[in-house]
């Protein structure tokens, strides 16, 4: 799969930039990683909120060898089957995976506030 194929894959979904990575490629919506492809294979982002409606649909995790390491995982799980077929079910799994990459990336930001500041 290429960058061109993933945009059109992506297409329901408004605009992504899609981006090289690690052999593969990540596909970003705005300013966070939605998805990531590895060997034709596509993986969307997921977090405590959306893990469960993935599993539910017998989608698996991203996993890799570290070089020979133990397996790591990273929090994408595959794109379910639907969502290729019918664009209403791939704008529903983006917008989990786009809500899950946000909330991830907020909680990633240090605080503007500092402590002892007070609310006026």
């Amino acid at each position: 799969m290429d960058a061109a194929d993933l945009a059109d894959l992506f297409e329901p979904c408004g605009k992504v930039a899609v981006r090289r990575l690690f052999g593969g490629h990540g596909v970003y919506a705005g300013p966070v990683m939605v998805a990531l492809e590895s060997r034709g294979v596509v993986y969307l982002r997921v977090d405590a909120l959306s893990r469960a409606a993935f599993a539910a649909e017998q989608s698996e995790p991203f996993v890799y060898e570290r070089s020979g390491r133990k397996p790591m995982s990273l929090p994408y799980w595959r794109l379910p089957e639907a969502a290729f077929e019918d664009p209403d079910e791939m704008r529903r799994w983006f917008a989990m995976a786009r809500d899950a990459a946000m909330r991830a990336a907020s909680a990633r930001r240090p605080s503007s506030r500092r402590r002892g500041d007070i609310d006026e």
